[in-house]
C-alpha cells in the first residue's frame, strides 16, 4: 500500500499523457478499474482513498454510457417499496442522504414531485400512492435526512396543484400528492466530480484507453488516440463496464433495459415548478415523470423496455417509445403534447441482472462477483447507490487479493466543489455557476481572465469560461466531450450549433 497522497483534481490532456507515460514506465498497480461511468469512478475513488495505487481506464469519455442518460434523480426508492423491496429502498434513502448532505450538496437539490389526483383516478390507487409516500418519508427519517433538507409529503388542493403544474388538466382534478426527492443538476457532472476527486486522492484517470484483454497474468491496454499497446500488471482488476460487462466476464448474464426520455420546452407544460408524476395505466409501482430542469427544459420519461442483441454504445430512441410517453403524459395534461413539442430525446441502457421476469420487474439490486481469473465484476444497481456499490466492490477486491488497504472513507469525502449551502450562498460568484460548480465557480470565473464575453452564455446559460474549464480541469478532449457531457447542449441540435464554435475555441486555447 502506498503512502496517502493528495494531488491536483484537474484532468486534462497533459495529465493524461503524463499518467500514461508513468504507467508505461512502472506498469505495476494495486487496482485497475475498467469503465468510467458512475460505478467505475466510485470504485476508483474508494480504492485510491484507501491508499491503493489505482488506475481507471475508459475507452471513450467519462460518463459516456448509461450514467449520463438517467432521469437526474437521486431518489429514495419509492418504486422499490411498492414491490416490497425494503432493503434496496432503505439503501437508496441512506445514500441519497450522503449525497445531499456530505459528498455533493452542490450538485443535488430538493425536487418537489406531484401526483395529480383526478375524479377518475380511483380512490384505492390514490390511497396506495399516498401510503407509499408516507413509507418513503419514514425511510427518510430512518436514514437521518432532516425535514430541512427534504420536507415530508402532503396533500394539495386543486388550486395548489395547478400552481405547481400549470399544464395539468383541470377537468375532474381533485388535488395532488406532493412529495420531495433529490435532483441532480447533471448526472454526467456527478461522474466527472467523482473521477476528479479520485484523481485528487492519487488515482490516475485515463480516458480514450481500452482494455484489450484481461487475464490472471495482467491486462493489455490500448491508447485509443495513438494505438499504443500498454501491458499492465495489476494486483486486482475491477470490471465496471455496465451493460458491456459480459465482454470481460463471460460468466455474467445481463438483460439490458432501455430507458427513454424526451426533451421538451418548459413552455409546453406551462413552465412547471414541480415534477409531474403520472402512474402508468394498470400499475401502482411504475410512473412517468416530467422533470423541470434548471435551464427551463423538461426531461419527460421514462420507458422500461427489454433490449435484445448486443448492447450498443449510444442507443437510439425508437418511435414507439416517443408515442408511449406522449400518450402517458397526455392523460394528465390540459393541452395535449404532440411530436412537434419534442425538441430532443435520449435513451440509456440499464445493466439489469438476467431473470425470468419482464425488464420492468427485474431487480435493481447490484451484484459483485469474482471471476475465475480474479477479476471482480460489479453490475446492476443504480446511480443513487454508486458509493455503496463501490465500497462493496473494493471490499471484495481487497479480500480476494489480500490487498493491504485501509477501511472505506468515501462516506465522509466531499467531492470537488462541495460545501455547505451556507458556504455556497456566501460565494462571490454568479449563482448559475455556483449551482453547477459549487466552490469551483470562482475557478470558472478565473478562466474568463477578466473578459466579460467569456462569461456571456453561448447557449442555454453555458459560457465560454465553462468550456475552457472543461478542457483545462475536467478532462474534456474534444467537442463532443464538452457539448455532450461537460454540458448537455448537444441534446438539442440548435443549442449545439450555437455552442460549437466556442467549444472549438476552448480546445484551441489548451493546445
Amino acid at each position: 500500500m502506498r503512502q496517502q497522497q493528495t494531488r491536483s483534481a484537474s484532468l486534462n490532456a497533459a495529465r493524461r499523457a503524463a499518467d500514461l507515460a508513468e504507467l508505461e514506465a512502472r506498469p505495476e498497480v494495486d487496482v485497475l478499474v475498467v469503465g468510467g461511468g458512475v460505478t467505475g469512478a466510485g470504485v476508483a475513488l474508494d480504492a485510491a482513498s484507501r491508499g491503493l495505487s489505482t488506475v481507471l481506464v475508459e475507452r471513450e469519455d467519462l460518463a459516456f454510457g448509461t450514467s449520463r442518460w438517467s432521469s437526474k434523480l437521486v431518489h429514495g426508492g419509492l418504486r422499490y417499496l411498492a414491490k416490497g423491496q425494503v432493503g434496496i429502498a432503505y439503501e437508496s434513502a441512506r445514500e441519497r442522504d450522503v449525497l445531499m448532505r456530505v459528498t455533493a450538496p452542490h450538485l443535488v437539490r430538493p425536487m418537489p414531485m406531484v401526483v395529480p389526483v383526478f375524479r377518475d383516478s380511483g380512490l384505492a390507487r390514490s390511497l396506495f400512492v399516498r401510503a407509499g409516500m408516507g413509507l418513503g418519508d419514514l425511510l427518510r427519517v430512518l436514514s437521518g435526512t432532516p425535514s430541512s433538507v427534504l420536507r415530508a409529503p402532503r396533500l394539495l388542493n386543486a388550486r395548489q396543484t395547478t400552481r405547481l403544474l400549470p399544464g395539468v388538466r383541470t377537468e375532474g382534478l381533485l388535488g395532488g400528492i406532493l412529495s420531495f426527492d433529490g435532483q441532480l443538476v447533471d448526472d454526467a457532472r456527478l461522474v466527472v466530480g467523482i473521477a476528479r476527486t479520485a484523481a485528487r486522492e492519487g488515482a490516475r484517470i485515463i480516458t480514450r484507453c481500452s482494455a484489450e484483454s484481461v487475464s490472471a497474468d495482467g491486462v493489455v491496454l490500448r491508447d485509443e488516440l495513438t494505438d499504443r499497446i500498454i501491458p499492465v500488471r495489476a494486483r486486482g482488476v475491477v470490471n465496471a463496464t455496465g451493460v458491456h460487462a459480459d465482454a470481460l466476464d463471460p460468466g455474467i448474464r445481463l438483460s439490458p433495459s432501455r430507458g427513454t426520455h424526451l426533451v421538451l420546452d418548459g413552455a409546453s407544460l406551462g413552465h412547471p415548478t414541480a415534477a409531474l408524476t403520472v402512474p402508468l395505466e394498470g400499475s401502482v409501482s411504475r410512473f412517468v415523470f416530467a422533470l423541470p430542469q434548471p435551464d427551463g427544459r423538461v426531461f419527460a420519461g421514462l420507458t422500461d423496455e427489454p433490449v435484445d442483441g448486443p448492447a450498443v454504445r449510444v442507443p437510439e430512441v425508437p418511435e414507439e417509445d416517443v408515442d408511449f410517453l406522449l400518450t402517458q403524459f397526455n392523460r394528465a395534461l390540459r393541452a395535449k403534447l404532440t411530436r412537434a413539442d419534442v425538441i430532443g430525446s435520449f435513451a440509456g441502457l440499464r445493466p439489469l441482472l438476467q431473470g425470468d421476469d419482464t425488464s420492468a420487474n427485474l431487480s435493481r439490486e447490484h451484484s459483485v462477483s469474482v471471476a475465475p481469473n480474479g477479476t471482480v465484476t460489479v453490475v446492476g444497481g443504480k446511480l443513487t447507490t454508486y458509493r455503496a456499490m463501490a465500497e462493496e466492490t473494493v471490499d471484495a477486491l481487497v479480500a480476494a487479493h489480500r490487498l493491504p488497504a485501509s477501511a472505506c472513507r468515501t462516506r465522509a469525502i466531499p467531492l470537488v466543489g462541495a460545501a455547505s449551502h451556507e458556504e455556497l450562498d456566501a460565494l462571490d460568484a454568479p449563482r448559475h455557476l455556483v449551482a453547477r460548480y459549487g466552490t469551483e465557480a470562482l475557478d470558472v470565473v478565473a478562466e474568463a481572465g477578466g473578459d466579460p464575453a467569456a462569461l456571456t452564455p453561448v447557449a442555454r446559460g453555458i459560457t465560454p469560461a465553462e468550456l475552457r474549464f472543461g478542457v483545462r480541469h475536467e478532462g474534456a478532449l474534444n467537442v463532443g466531450d464538452l457539448l455532450e457531457r461537460r454540458s448537455r447542449l448537444a441534446l438539442v441540435d440548435t443549442d449545439r450549433e450555437r455552442a460549437e464554435g466556442a467549444a472549438k475555441a476552448a480546445l484551441a486555447l489548451a493546445e
